[in-house]
């Protein structure tokens, strides 16, 4: 009887080991049909493209008295200058039509943020005040501060020397130029103009000793009167960087950066550069 129940025992524990090895499932067929959850799955979205504003135009700010990014030829009458072309690259790039207006420098940022320009180009430079009435676009230009005086001039040599000096100090109106002349020579010797070209014709006609000018715009004074004025050899200032300005809020921001970084690499920038002031 014994023996009986033990030979029964074995059946069943025999039974058993074949009913779990007859379960298994094929490693092959109980892999996972999606990638596990710490996988990125495949990109589904296109990259973006540029942005094509089809057209659209666009009115834009400028000086016109701001040599070499803005001016009137003396001999065709014509605007031409740095800020036209690059506007007009930009547009080219983001496919938009470029309507410039001639506008006054003083309240400029006002009457953008109020609509009256979708984007201003005029040498601006970037700072948290304006940036609190205006958008800016990527700085395109970095510059620094330069003192210009007369040709002849002996005793102004740099900052220092035209602080003692006593001498009268000008510049354009709401400018960075303006504050930095202030710091240093304080108010009582400053004399502001409404655009830039009059400090520096003040200063040919001797009304002014000298003139604190940003050093791209010095350089395309002196170039149109090599023989009268000068800028002396040692910056005031750090780099400070120029941008456009929009309306805030702008769409035109985010286009026109894209546009700006285009013509960067592709070195059309440098070239304008090099058309404007012969140099890298």
């Amino acid at each position: 009887m014994r023996k009986l129940v033990l030979l029964w025992l074995i059946v069943i524990f025999s039974l058993l080991l074949g009913a779990c090895g007859g379960t298994e499932t094929p490693t092959e067929e109980v892999l996972p049909t999606s990638p596990p959850p710490t996988e990125k799955p495949a990109p589904t979205e296109e990259l973006p493209t540029e942005p094509d504003l089809g057209g659209q135009e666009i009115r834009v700010g400028v000086e016109n008295a701001y040599p070499p990014f803005n001016y009137i030829d003396e001999e065709t009458s014509e605007p031409g200058g740095w800020d036209y072309d690059a506007v007009a690259a930009i547009c080219e790039v983001i496919n938009c039509t470029p309507v410039f207006v001639e506008a006054a420098w003083d309240g400029i940022f006002e009457a953008t943020a109020a609509g009256e320009y979708d984007m201003v180009a005029d040498g601006v430079t970037i700072t948290a005040e304006r940036d609190e009435v205006v958008d800016f676009s990527v700085p395109y230009m970095a510059v620094a501060q330069f003192i210009m005086v007369r040709s002849d001039e002996t005793e102004i040599v740099d900052e220092a020397s035209l602080v003692a000096s006593g001498a009268m100090v000008g510049s354009q109106i709401g400018t960075t130029n303006e504050a930095k002349a202030i710091e240093m020579v304080g108010e009582d010797r400053v004399q502001s103009y409404d655009t830039f070209d009059l400090p520096v014709q003040a200063l040919i006609a001797g009304d002014i000793d000298a003139v604190v000018i940003d050093e791209e715009a010095g350089k395309g004074f002196v170039e149109q009167n090599p023989d009268k004025i000068k800028l002396l050899s040692e910056p005031i200032t750090g780099a400070e960087e120029l941008g456009f300005v929009f309306p805030p809020g702008s769409e035109l921001v985010e286009a026109v950066n894209y546009a700006i970084q285009v013509l960067q690499e592709n070195g059309t920038l440098d070239a304008l550069y090099q058309k404007y002031w012969g140099e890298e």
